[in-house]
């Protein structure tokens, strides 16, 4: 007897987006317009990226970056709601995740320009120092400084081609960005969909496990993907927004999983800011579910939280 799923077509669709690609794997019936449907998924990236880069001189971010302290700006509806997901987050975290570190991703030469020879210091908050006007879809600072939503706006992405797939009537695929991934639904033959999780290694690319996942999100922040060494020591470009500098610290890797990439990747950051200890109690305390990387000299041990 067959059922629907046995009518559904596996395809494959991908772009570039980010200094990436984006991909996406999904179950439809036949005939499907791959061209369209492919034109569509870049046009929601390609708009986040308009929005939110720090790469691009015209995008909305870097024109609220320029804008004097006290002078509206008003932004686009999908800027807004990430700037006020970024602040909330950075209030229930306690502060370990902040888009208020520019200038410091900046002078640590993780964004377009060469590091700078001194580091700016610890940063204006942005729950403190940027106001948001929903009614009027319009932001100021009262400080100068610089946003960064590297930690967020991906996982945002990751969430607005899920939102592209669902407006099609597709709800079965798997939809990401690098390590940023959303599924939802099974595949065709009725399994979950299956992840790699990578390991945290510096220079090489290899798999540290595999996890099925459906109707969620996952999201990866560590030390190993991007990185510089300054003055004798290696730096990864995850910054500690508390204290004003590159984070160090002995957690390798945080995932996280959770409905929505967008909060799995800003959540990811700020556990592995906090650390093993009080990273872990946040996540039980918001019934969070993560997975915890320490590196132990050569050697790698997991611990989960929720799974």
């Amino acid at each position: 007897m067959s059922t629907e799923h046995d009518s559904l077509q596996r395809y494959s669709l991908s772009g570039a987006t980010m200094g990436t690609r984006y991909s996406a794997v999904l179950y439809a019936p036949a005939g499907l317009d791959e061209v369209a449907l492919t034109a569509q998924l870049q046009l929601e990236v390609d708009r986040v990226d308009q929005q939110m880069s720090t790469w691009r001189t015209d995008s909305d971010l870097m024109r609220l970056n320029a804008a004097a302290p006290g002078q509206w700006q008003v932004v686009p509806d999908e800027l807004l709601w990430v700037l006020s997901s970024a602040l909330r987050i950075s209030e229930e975290s306690d502060g370990a995740f902040d888009i208020g570190v520019g200038a410091l991703v900046n002078a640590c030469g993780f964004g377009p320009h060469a590091a700078a020879e001194q580091l700016p210091g610890r940063q204006p908050s942005a729950r403190e120092a940027l106001e948001i006007d929903p009614s009027q879809s319009r932001v100021r600072k009262h400080a100068a400084f610089s946003l960064d939503l590297n930690g967020i706006a991906k996982g945002f992405a990751v969430d607005q081609l899920a939102r592209c797939l669902e407006r099609q009537g597709i709800h079965s695929y798997l939809v990401g960005i690098d390590g940023e991934m959303r599924a939802c639904g099974l595949k065709a033959d009725g399994n979950e969909w299956c992840v790699a999780l990578e390991k945290p290694l510096k220079g090489r690319r290899e798999v540290l496990g595999a996890m099925a996942i459906s109707d969620t999100a996952i999201a990866t922040s560590g030390d190993y993907r991007h990185w510089r060494e300054r003055d004798g020591t290696v730096y990864s470009h995850t910054m500690d927004p508390r204290s004003g500098t590159p984070l160090i610290s002995p957690l390798a890797s945080v995932s996280v999983l959770c409905t929505s990439c967008m909060y799995a990747d800003a959540w990811a950051t700020a556990l592995l800011v906090l650390g093993l200890e009080r990273g872990s109690e946040l996540a039980r305390a918001r019934g969070l579910s993560a997975i915890f990387v320490i590196r132990e000299g050569e050697t790698l041990r997991e611990v989960t939280v929720g799974l």
